[in-house]
């Protein structure tokens, strides 16, 4: 028989390799995580299946024992000059904020950086509102990592959809397309 896969935090009732969650992933995540060429990464994805009510970090954070400064956020970045819009994904822990007035405006040497729109976001991720996780992005737009996301033995992030999560390793991060750890991306 075969060992229940545990995730190593918080109290899930079903835990599951992320390779084998199906329709529990959005369809972007899914695609990701089996082309992903680090393999290595994608295996150590887990899918934990919650529910969408409880998907707001500090409301899912209470209801499943999960440890806050563990959480991670996805923000879909616009950043703008000379008339050419730039987009990309910034990722931090939940206990902070990305610098997104400096250090993204800077880094992607933008004249103006600002949260995408909902709908924007949505739309160019093909992700749920809540749930846009760094993982199945679009392949053009850069990752930016804060240092403690990276350094973290595990992180939960989002699963593309409201319900469900994924635990993972923070390093696991830094080997999706695109991505950069940028220090002093959040504070």
């Amino acid at each position: 028989m075969t060992e229940p896969v545990r995730a190593p935090f918080g109290n899930f009732p079903t835990v599951v390799p992320a390779l084998e969650a199906g329709v529990g992933l959005a369809a972007p995540v899914a695609h990701a995580l089996e082309n992903w060429d680090a393999r290595e990464a994608a295996a150590s994805v887990l899918y934990v299946d919650t529910d969408p009510e409880k998907a707001d970090t500090a409301v899912f954070c209470a209801a499943y024992d999960a440890p806050l400064e563990l959480s991670a956020n996805c923000v879909v970045v616009a950043a703008k000059r000379a008339g050419e819009v730039t987009m990309a994904a910034c990722l931090a822990l939940a206990t902070t904020r990305v610098d997104v007035n400096k250090a993204v405006r800077t880094h992607l040497g933008a004249r103006k950086a600002s949260f995408a729109p909902m709908d924007t976001a949505v739309e160019l991720t093909g992700m749920e509102y809540g749930g846009i996780t760094p993982v199945g992005l679009p392949g053009d737009w850069p990752l930016l990592i804060d240092a403690a996301v990276a350094e973290a033995p595990y992180v939960l992030i989002g699963s593309g959809r409201r319900r469900g999560k994924l635990i993972l390793p923070g390093r696991a991060l830094t080997r999706l397309p695109g991505a950069e750890v940028l220090p002093g991306l959040a504070g």
